[in-house]
């Protein structure tokens, strides 16, 4: 017989309600008072929460859908500054004077920090994106010079222009096709069909980790030459997900038309270079391994006591060295596939679940080793990952002997913390989808408010009470809530709620359905909704 909590959410998953609801205390600021509501989790894993997964899902097909096939610039502009907005800058101006009089004269500077952070934290509350003081990085110049081993592309000035051409067929009709593209990276060996090596000694797992390291910074760099190539700024929504031998490619839905052999070249002529030091040589390995020194801040030889070089120097040696070759190349494998797609088509739709047809599972789910040589072959990518470093302030860099930038105490290689070494990512730790700025015009916020908008505004033409909370963040303070919390109710009755909800909330779509509809709503009358 089955337990009653697993029925209570399976109940919950059938009807797409939270079974992950995190408690906050809302606070009306106009009455006073004060309540304990359920808030989504938001996860984006089926395998953490279902609903929750697919409503992100959803979320980000409604966003390929509104951008692909776009006939009108989007509008970008943004609001102008408000009177707050303009104080708060003049205020961090006068904390910013203050400040660098105060550190030209050698002075404490800790109080006049602490005053510019409030300021920035308050310019963010108030809408202000991004920085207006950035702090300044050293910036490592390199030649810019091509490599001879890869194709020159020419180079046009990009347009602002987004949105793809438009063509005029034999029948008169005009029509405006986009592009559905697929880019897989190089080769490391022989594979079977399952994904497995055909022969594991000679299969390039070092190079296989390092490209899934680097893909995105790949993918960057191919929309960078596509439209350079191209000379107009072309938008694109991607996903990315691994293949069955577990290396990644990405699914580009780009707007407008591109030719396939324009797209190969692009393709051929792309790569990243790693310019990070080298790898060639352990220095430290098992339990001999470098010693945090609290006094100087720096990690040392265990034997010798020796201070490690730092990330900086490590870099400067490279810089000096005018035959030094880079780290790791990223490129893009011969294997392109690129498909023409006209709006409202079956293949736009067929492409539109394709491109979203793993968002809810993480990397590893995506194909599941069933046999022993899959479970080897993931063993071995994973072995080649957890030594491999992933970034500049990457714990595996004490194995080469070099301090990974902005080091601290208790890093130890093979246990960098970062996802990228972690079995579920499979070393690509950066965004499953990736959607340039001006692909619809909209956050993925606007998208998700035009939704709920949607709904209400077909209740109210429909006359049906719309029972919904009121979100509006300037009447309500929220503040977080320990599920420990007295005055929070169990889970599984907090789900039961939820699940009750959501039934009164189809009951009124439902209704709202049938008027638009012109039909009778006698049947819902037990709800009490129905007139």
């Amino acid at each position: 017989m089955p337990l009653a909590k697993d029925v209570a959410r399976t109940v919950a998953e059938n009807n797409g309600v939270c079974i992950r609801p995190v408690p906050v205390k809302r606070v009306d600021l106009v009455t006073g008072d004060a309540e304990i509501i359920d808030v989504p989790c938001g996860h984006t894993l089926a395998s953490v929460c279902p609903a929750c997964a697919e409503r992100k899902r959803r979320l980000r097909l409604a966003q390929c859908r509104e951008g692909w096939h776009l006939t009108d610039e989007p509008i970008l502009d943004a609001d102008p500054p408000t009177d707050e907005h303009q104080r708060l800058v003049e205020e961090r101006a006068d904390l910013t004077a203050a400040r660098d009089e105060l550190a030209a004269n050698g002075l404490d500077t800790a109080n006049v920090d602490e005053l510019i952070n409030g300021c920035d934290d308050a310019m963010a509350k108030a809408g202000v994106r991004g920085s207006i003081d950035p702090v300044k990085t050293k910036r490592r110049t390199r030649s810019t010079r091509r490599r001879q081993d890869t194709p020159d592309l020419p180079r046009r000035p990009v347009d602002k222009r987004t949105v793809g051409k438009t063509f005029t067929g034999n029948d008169g009709r005009t029509f405006r096709p986009s592009i559905f593209l697929t880019l897989t990276c190089d080769t490391y060996g022989r594979v079977r069909g399952d994904g497995t090596p055909v022969d594991s000694s000679t299969y390039d797992y070092v190079r296989a980790a390092r490209d899934a390291l680097h893909f995105s910074k790949l993918v960057d760099r191919f929309v960078q030459n596509l439209r350079r190539f191209l000379g107009w700024e072309v938008q694109y929504f991607a996903t990315v997900e691994p293949q069955r031998r577990l290396a990644p490619h990405v699914h580009m839905a780009i707007r407008g038309t591109v030719s396939r052999a324009e797209l190969r070249q692009v393709a051929a002529a792309t790569y990243h270079q790693v310019w990070w030091p080298s790898t060639d040589i352990v220095r430290y390995q098992g339990a001999d391994v470098p010693v945090w020194d609290a006094e100087t801040s720096n990690y040392c030889d265990p034997i010798t006591g020796e201070v490690l070089p730092s990330w900086d120097e490590a870099l400067d040696d490279l810089d000096a060295d005018p035959d030094a070759e880079p780290l790791h190349v990223v490129r893009f494998g011969p294997q392109i596939d690129a498909q023409g797609v006209v709006a409202g088509s079956e293949d736009a739709n067929r492409c539109l679940r394709y491109l979203a047809k793993y968002l809810t599972k993480s990397i590893a789910d995506c194909h599941e080793p069933e046999t022993d040589a899959q479970k080897a072959h993931v063993d071995r990518l994973c072995d080649a990952l957890r030594y491999e470093p992933c970034s500049s302030s990457c714990a595996n860099w004490l194995r080469y002997g070099i301090q990974p930038d902005n080091p601290r105490d208790g890093l130890r290689p093979g246990y960098c913390k970062s996802k990228a070494h972690r079995r579920q990512h499979l070393g690509y730790a950066g965004r499953r989808v990736l959607v340039s700025r001006k692909w619809s015009g909209k956050t993925l916020g606007d998208h998700k408010h035009e939704r709920k908008a949607w709904v209400l505004a077909q209740l109210e033409r429909s006359g049906v009470p719309a029972t919904h909370d009121d979100n509006d963040p300037g009447r309500y303070a929220w503040a977080a809530v320990n599920p420990s919390n007295p005055e929070v109710a169990p889970l599984e009755h907090r789900i039961l709620r939820a699940v009750a909800k959501r039934h009164e909330w189809r009951t009124q779509m439902e209704l709202a359905q049938r008027r638009a509809d012109g039909q009778p709503d006698t049947d819902l009358s037990a709800t009490g909704l129905a007139a």
